[in-house]
């Protein structure tokens, strides 16, 4: 899969990171999509497109790792990346043992999240 070819999608309920985000990530050639929450992204048409999903962990009404599990139930195999502002290591252990590419804390490096989405490309 290619760079070019990959839809990443960012769930968060903080606008300043649904807009900082896609213009970092659309420097290195991605399209994204963003949600400001999981039921936005459950009720899109972006679930099967979806070739990395950047999960904020809290959020209101769904969490990120409610949303993780949902998506497993409904069977799609979507690389997940979590960010969040809370460091629990708890809640990383749980998340990356449901199968998440990464969890990173903010404020995260430029590096540590592109890092992330090429292990979650290689997955895809």
């Amino acid at each position: 899969m290619t760079i070019k070819q990959s839809l990443v999608v960012v769930v968060d309920d903080d606008e300043s990171v649904r807009e900082s985000l896609p213009d970092l990530l659309g420097e290195f050639g991605f399209t994204v999509r963003t949600f400001p929450s999981a039921e936005a992204y459950i009720a899109s048409d972006s679930m099967t497109q979806t070739s990395c999903l950047i999960l904020d962990a809290a959020m209101p009404g769904m969490s990120g790792p409610d949303l993780q599990r949902e998506l497993a139930r409904r069977g799609h195999d979507i690389p997940i990346i979590f960010i969040t502002a809370q460091e629990d290591g708890n809640l990383r252990r749980c998340v990356m043992d449901r199968g998440a590419v990464d969890c990173l804390f903010k404020p995260f490096s430029e590096s540590q999240l592109m890092g992330a989405l090429n292990t979650a490309l290689r997955v895809a």
